[in-house]
């Protein structure tokens, strides 16, 4: 039973220097033809799994007006969903409102993803993002008590004073949950000609986080959750376990086979989603079961991949190696990289695979 659906809403009014997500520019003639395409291809591929897990993800969702909103929230309604669904947005600051706040409440999300990203105005403009209304974030406390900030760290001229100041300020707002990941350079996007940072530098930025985030618990490379608000939805994917994608440029992963839809506007909202498909071996996903599992840092369960995939890791030369090295270790039968190496862990990864 597939329990997680990621729906993607590619539109934005701003586009962020660094991001290499699928995404256009909002533009009212391709909305609801879009919502039409969106709702066309949940009908074709939607068995009907009763859904534990619904994220809204983009491009920014929330820069739907509120007409549009509810349009899709009427699509989402014919979703089967748990009584204790998690069901999460992505919001912009710049589109936090009391009437959208109102909107979201009473359509049943009860997770916000905000993308602040930094409180740094020199970080703001490179990235080409707004300014951090404070307000508008403690606003939003008001309707939400399941919240996630992004914040993006590593950035050109960036420092360990800058960060800790964007640290102090998120958890001054002493919200839920929060995502930080390391400023990636990617092709096709603003800044792709940029030169990343010193890799010592990084590190002792890495450290910083997981130092001032430490009364958080921090169960996966980039995630820190006070216990009982881990994302729900994102362990569908470090566990390795299928989920529906819906959308422009979506992913997904349903009996045996990943796909990624078309990135076109125009083929989408001819109903033409072309999907991109891998049909996965054993051996395909195991891979995948290592390369998730160990972004955890709780890592891999021995029984339950013993179960999954009549192997023991233990019998893995490679694991017997970073165990003896101490990259790896077990406790309560999880195997897990070590804390110390988790920031090596791609090298890790690399090496297992």
């Amino acid at each position: 039973m597939i329990k997680s659906c990621y729906i993607h809403i590619p539109f934005c009014k701003k586009i962020c220097s660094y991001c290499d997500f699928c995404k256009i520019f909002y533009n009212e003639i391709y909305i609801n033809k879009y919502l039409d395409a969106l709702e066309n291809e949940i009908n074709k591929y939607y068995n009907n799994d009763l859904l534990e897990t619904i994220y809204i993800g983009g491009g920014t969702p929330s820069s739907l007006s509120l007409e549009e909103l509810n349009r899709l929230f009427n699509i989402i309604d014919k979703l089967n969903k748990s009584k204790d669904l998690e069901f999460t947005i992505e919001c912009n600051i710049e589109d936090i409102t009391e009437d959208k706040l109102k909107l979201f409440k009473d359509r049943g999300i009860n997770r916000l993803s905000i993308g602040v990203e930094s409180f740094n105005e020199n970080n703001l403009k490179f990235m080409n993002r707004p300014s951090i209304d404070l307000d508008k974030l403690k606003y939003a406390k008001k309707y939400f008590d399941n919240i996630n900030i992004d914040l993006i760290y590593a950035l050109p001229n960036e420092t360990l004073e800058i960060l800790n100041e964007d640290l102090n300020k998120v958890l001054d707002l002493d919200v839920k949950h929060i995502s930080i990941y390391s400023l990636i350079i990617e092709p096709n996007t603003k800044i792709m000609d940029l030169e990343p940072i010193d890799d010592e530098l990084d590190y002792e930025m890495y450290k910083l986080i997981c130092d001032r985030l430490s009364n958080y618990n921090h169960y996966e490379i980039s995630n820190f959750a006070i216990p009982g608000y881990e994302s729900k939805h994102n362990l569908t994917y470090w566990n390795n376990e299928e989920y529906y994608g819906f959308g422009m440029g979506a992913s997904g992963y349903v009996n045996d086979v990943r796909y990624t839809n078309t990135k076109s506007i125009n083929n989408y909202i001819k109903n033409e989603f072309n999907r991109v498909e891998e049909h996965l071996t054993t051996l395909d996903k195991e891979k995948y079961e290592l390369i998730m599992g160990f972004r955890k840092l709780s890592g891999i369960n021995i029984d339950k991949y013993k179960e999954k995939y009549n192997r023991d890791l233990l019998d893995n030369e490679t694991i017997k190696r970073l165990l003896n090295e101490n990259k790896l270790q077990i406790k309560d039968n999880n195997i897990f990289i070590n804390k110390e190496y988790i920031y090596l862990q791609n090298e890790i990864l690399l090496q297992l695979i």
